[in-house]
């Protein structure tokens, strides 16, 4: 057959994905039936016809029960080369925080350690010179907590700079703050320099400071929610985000997001939490109903009161990612790197020193020198839990990072995160109509 097509119905919105084209239609109740093949006794045979006909005419232009792309798309895949395209820089293993989730050893990678200016200058230039064709090349400055070594962070980005027009390329800067460090001087180069700031905020108070206290006990909240607002006062139009994590210890995570829109951030992400089981604040199956209320609930919300954007319900589906973000995701092992202090590489942040630097690629020295093979044949295609699934366009498989963490394999999704990825895909879905 080929085709999936996928309906939901949403606070009295009846929505019809066409999985394989995207093409996405708000439906009346009588079409809804006809696409699920419901019964559709009351209607007058003359209504049926025109939504039948209605139906016929969509499927002719490949916008419902479209055939799969899987062959043109895996033979697209075949002849295209990855090459590196952004680099996460590990500029310090050190926090001042002891975030209880972070997948870093509480914020520290077991032990400090600042990259060197020398090993960022060594980033810059391993960058382009494995970028190829490649323009727009990103980095992204992280830690541990990279205002602990923020001087180093000027100096790459004034070389980046010194080098851009030379190699002909554009670099855009993004850093990830806890904001504890911050202060006018700081805040006023971010704003200048960053292209995006990632601010990390759990959401209230009592959320926020049971999961990431202080070094010394003194409440986060209290000492970077001005920061934050400062920051993003002066910042204008460019880009950011109050980024937090919610667990099973908030599970009402969407008085989380009300609060910080009530705070004054318009540009919100919060996640789930990926923890080991038996930890005692991991999302369980049993909270999957709960937590899809929650978004639901959020949706509805931001439907009537659009005064922020919450980033897991931004769809864009006129121009949507390219064939190679559609079915692999964030190009993690290929287009993606990760630097640490000591210029190592490995496949994205979160795989650095896991499972005793199982995942080392090489170095900005040696380049990358390991196979792999395992993340670039890494896709919706290569994963049988995705294949049928309708929401596997828009997260591209999901976070390998997450999947090896929760279950030993980068190609195996966790179902209660996909569970919770499809409820974020109806929502997003819902406020497009």
């Amino acid at each position: 057959m080929g085709w999936i097509m996928y309906s939901f119905s949403m606070n009295g919105v009846n929505i019809a994905l066409d999985v394989n084209s995207g093409a996405v239609h708000v439906v009346d109740e009588l079409a809804f039936r006809l696409i699920n093949e419901l019964p559709v006794e009351g209607y007058e045979a003359a209504e049926i016809a025109v939504a039948q006909a209605e139906i016929e005419e969509l499927r002719g232009k490949g916008q419902l029960f479209s055939a799969s792309r899987e062959k043109a798309e895996r033979q697209a895949m075949a002849g295209r080369k990855a090459v590196v395209k952004s680099l996460c820089l590990h500029i310090a293993h050190a926090c001042n925080l002891r975030c209880r989730y972070c997948f870093a050893g509480e914020g520290d990678y077991g032990g400090g350690g600042l990259m060197s200016a020398e090993v960022g200058r060594k980033a810059v230039d391993f960058l382009i010179e494995n970028s190829e064709g490649r323009r727009n090349l990103e980095i992204d400055f992280f830690g541990g907590e990279p205002t602990l070594n923020f001087d180093v962070v000027k100096e790459i980005v004034a070389y980046a700079k010194f080098r851009e027009k030379a190699a002909g390329k554009i670099f855009r800067f993004t850093l990830t703050t806890n904001g504890l460090l911050l202060d006018t001087e700081k805040i006023e180069y971010i704003n200048a320099e960053m292209d995006n700031v990632v601010l990390s905020l759990d959401g209230r108070k009592e959320v926020n400071d049971r999961m990431r206290p202080c070094v010394g006990g003194a409440s986060a909240y209290d000492m970077v929610v001005p920061r934050f607002l400062e920051l993003v006062e002066a910042r204008g139009d460019k880009s950011y985000y109050v980024r937090g994590t919610y667990t099973h210890e908030n599970l009402d995570f969407s008085q989380d997001v009300l609060h910080m829109a009530e705070l004054g951030f318009r540009n919100i992400s919060v996640e789930p939490v990926v923890a080991a089981a038996g930890s005692p604040y991991a999302i369980r199956a049993e909270d999957v109903p709960i937590l899809c209320a929650e978004y639901e609930k959020l949706a509805i919300y931001l439907k009537a009161n659009p005064r922020f954007q919450f980033f897991h319900f931004m769809i864009d589906l006129q121009n949507g990612p390219c064939v190679a973000k559609r079915i692999t995701g964030c190009g993690a092992g290929t287009e993606y790197l990760a630097v640490t202090p000591e210029g190592d590489l490995y496949p994205c942040h979160q795989f650095v020193g896991v499972d005793s630097g199982k995942f080392y690629l090489g170095s900005l020295e040696t380049g990358v020198t390991a196979d792999t093979a395992a993340f670039s044949m890494c896709n919706v295609y290569s994963k049988p839990e995705c294949r049928g699934c309708f929401a596997r366009y828009f997260c591209s498989g999901g976070c390998m990072a997450s999947s090896y963490s929760l279950g030993g394999d980068i190609r195996l999704p966790d179902e209660v995160f996909c569970q919770l990825q499809r409820k974020r895909l109806e929502c997003g879905l819902y406020l497009l109509s």
